[in-house]
């Protein structure tokens, strides 16, 4: 098995920053991309970042200037360092990863649980 565990959501105020981190564990042979994905309330999931395995990046125009993902091959872990924060950016935001697993002909996309990010005006 494979999970996506997220961590650093949290209450901050508007201007402030917050750093998310999502570690992938389990039998996990290669990690492709992995990205965040946001999600608030009646509202589709978009995307917010993407990374790929050799650190190429993609970003919403909603955040670019304000976040930066980067990435830990060695350690199967994403990083989302977000500045600025505007109250609009209060959502659950998701891990989402690309993962070969030990033995498997083709990868899977894992998704973690999600992680609160509520910004105050």
């Amino acid at each position: 098995q494979v999970q996506l565990v997220e961590s650093g959501g949290g209450l901050v105020q508007a201007g402030g920053s917050l750093t998310l981190a999502c570690v992938a564990s389990g039998t996990i042979f290669r990690v492709d991309a992995m990205g965040w994905y946001r999600q608030a309330p009646g509202k589709q999931r978009e995307l917010v970042a993407i990374i790929a395995r050799d650190s190429s990046t993609n970003y919403a125009d909603s955040v670019k200037g304000r976040c930066t993902i980067s990435r830990d091959n060695a350690k199967n872990t994403v990083y989302l360092q977000m500045n600025s924060l505007k109250p609009e950016d209060t959502s659950v935001y998701y891990c989402n990863a690309v993962v070969w697993r030990l033995g498997s002909s083709r990868s899977r996309d894992y998704w973690g649980q999600g992680t609160q990010v509520t910004v105050s005006s």
